[in-house]
């Protein structure tokens, strides 16, 4: 059993002022006590974590924050995009014109398929009907 940690989730559990912030840490703590498994995310959707973090709030320090959070983190498995899972990513990328869903979310879809995580932790509804999504 594991799980996939999305981008929302890391800025949601770290930011007070987010909007979705009580659910995010109720999630993150249920995630960490290991009652999904074993914890992933990506150097893809870390990278999107920081920047969005940056750009929404303007304080460098959350980013920072963010950063350090997950990339320190015993608990927090991190993959990286090789190049076989970015073509993957690029091909699920093109097919899905009719209902885009970003390049780093297929980055994630690519990642999830290629090592057998049954479930993602994400706010982001793009991607029900493509994998079991908490949140």
């Amino acid at each position: 059993m594991s799980i996939f940690l999305d981008t929302g989730i890391f800025i949601a559990e770290r930011n007070a002022d987010d909007k979705r912030h009580s659910r995010g840490e109720e999630l993150m703590k249920s995630i960490l006590k290991n009652d999904y498994g074993k914890a992933y995310t990506s150097d893809y959707v870390v990278d999107e974590a920081i920047t969005l973090m940056l750009m929404r709030t303007k304080r460098h320090k959350l980013a920072t924050d963010i950063g350090e959070y997950v990339l320190d983190s015993p608990r927090i498995r991190i993959l990286r995009v090789t190049e076989e899972i970015f073509d993957s990513a690029w091909r699920k990328f093109r097919s899905f014109e009719e209902s885009p869903i970003s390049f780093t979310d297929c980055t994630t879809l690519a990642l999830m398929e290629e090592r057998r995580i049954e479930k993602l932790a994400s706010f982001d509804s793009g991607f029900d009907g493509l994998v079991e999504r908490i949140s």
